[in-house]
């Protein structure tokens, strides 16, 4: 009678922890009941019946004590990310105390096993990704009575919930005991295992918005709402909640989803983009005067029809050269058909612009441009503002005296100059490339002093 006291005494204490927290999660509960098996052996304890840290773990024909009942009993709470409270209370009896050095197995005479456990332990269930398999890790401590002595313990247990259901889960546990003190009537009790199966069974559950729906039933857990829209509200009091509901804030039909419809031209307000004015439904609302398939509110000319691509205008040719503005890249700039609408840079222009290039000077050795190459280079730019489609590249040379690397350099430099100068004033750096040839090119021989003139010079050619 005084062992069942005692385990009385553990289920009460773990009953009354587990009432102590508010709820404030839906299954914020848990109940656990099952057998537990308690193994003394693999501890690494100093009594001379027990083996190393882990030794023969698994051996639990010679080594596990298991009462063939229900045998274990379990509370835990929720507390938040991740983590659980668990209170738990335990009873069974020692018949097998480890093994001699020898491997003689030590049995006793039936000696009784109380424990009182509490613990904090934490879920990798959510880190994992699963909704089913959900291991975790704990920390705690006890009480635990072996025959007619009790010990402090500090616990350790690794553990697997293994959901069949929202609220039933398989539970798999296993605890490492320490023992605080020695005592000297046989040192009991000893350090030890113990493992627990049984079936987790989760409830609770909270009403967050405070509608008298709980949250597990409550459609709408975090707003208050109606107990027959399922906790929902219905602001505009059409009959549909807010959440099914297109235009919670204005009373509508269910025609329309619960949205009005203001003009009466078989549209909601919410899909009509002339929600005042009677349209047509392939408009989607709206009206067409002139019946081009382009809303009034959209067509360039409301009254005369034209294309969409012209914005609801009938297509014109501004510059008059015979190509349509819709098809034409320089509709404000007469020029051919050929090149859809834009002037042609003509090979004579072409050597008209590289005449001027060639009369850009630098300072010797240098990629400065001369003061004196400013005219030029603006007859230049005149020339390529006609032709605001065309694309050219900038092209510097220069004469085989010195290294090949360091005319390349000097070639690119003087290009890249001559290029931001055009920028600079006014012409759009993304029709203009830059790219140095060193003395690669030459148009003429570096053996005499007016070849190597002609040699150091810029290009301006056109991209085709």
């Amino acid at each position: 009678m005084k062992h069942l006291s005692r385990f009385l005494v553990a289920s009460i204490l773990v009953l009354g922890l587990s009432t102590a927290n508010a709820q404030d999660e839906n299954n914020p509960w848990a109940v656990s009941i099952g057998i537990n098996a308690v193994d003394i052996f693999p501890t690494g304890g100093d009594l001379i019946t027990q083996g190393e840290i882990f030794d023969e773990f698994f051996n639990a024909s010679d080594h596990w004590n298991i009462l063939p009942s229900v045998s274990r009993l379990s509370v835990g709470r929720y507390i938040g990310d991740g983590f659980t409270f668990t209170v738990a209370g335990s009873v069974n009896k020692i018949e097998n105390a480890g093994e001699l050095p020898d491997g003689t197995n030590v049995s006793v005479d039936d000696i009784s096993y109380y424990a009182a456990d509490a613990q904090v332990s934490y879920s990798f269930k959510n880190a994992l990704n699963t909704g089913w398999f959900d291991p975790y890790l704990g920390v705690g401590g006890g009480y635990t009575w072996v025959d007619e002595v009790g010990a402090g313990t500090l616990n350790g247990s690794l553990g697997f919930n293994f959901w069949l259901t929202e609220n039933l889960a398989f539970n798999l546990q296993t605890t490492y005991k320490h023992v605080f003190e020695d005592y000297e009537v046989n040192n009991y009790p000893p350090t030890h295992f113990q493992h627990a199966a049984g079936l987790t069974f989760a409830f609770g559950g909270k009403d967050t918005d405070g509608d008298g729906v709980y949250d597990k039933d409550d459609e709408c857990p975090d707003v208050p709402g109606l107990e027959e829209f399922n906790g929902c509200p219905d602001t505009d009091g059409d009959g549909i909640t807010d959440a099914k509901d297109e235009c919670p804030d204005t009373a509508g039909t269910a025609e329309f989803n619960g949205c009005p419809d203001t003009d009466g031209d078989g549209i909601a307000d919410p899909k009509d983009e002339c929600p005042t004015v009677a349209g047509l439904a392939n408009l989607n609302g709206c009206p067409d005067a002139d019946g081009d398939g382009i809303t009034d509110s959209k067509d360039g000319c409301p009254n005369e029809a034209g294309p969409a691509a012209n914005n609801g205008c009938p297509y014109q040719d501004k510059d008059g050269d015979g190509v349509l503005d819709k098809d034409d890249n320089c509709p404000d700039v007469a020029g051919t058909v050929a090149n859809n609408g834009c002037p042609e840079v003509t090979e004579e222009i072409q050597k008209t612009l590289n005449e001027y290039a060639a009369q850009v000077l630098f300072d010797s050795g240098k990629s400065s441009i001369k003061e004196e190459s400013t005219k030029v280079l603006n007859d230049i730019i005149a020339i390529l503002k006609e032709y605001p489609t065309a694309k050219f590249t900038v092209e510097g040379h220069t004469d085989s005296q010195g290294p090949a690397k360091s005319n390349q350099r000097l070639s690119d430099s003087r290009a890249n100059s001559v290029k931001n100068f055009l920028v600079e004033n006014g012409v759009d750096q993304f029709r203009l490339s830059a790219v140095g040839y060193g003395e690669d090119r030459p148009i003429a021989t570096n053996n005499t002093r007016a070849g190597r003139a002609k040699n150091r010079r810029v290009e301006i050619n056109l991209v085709k």
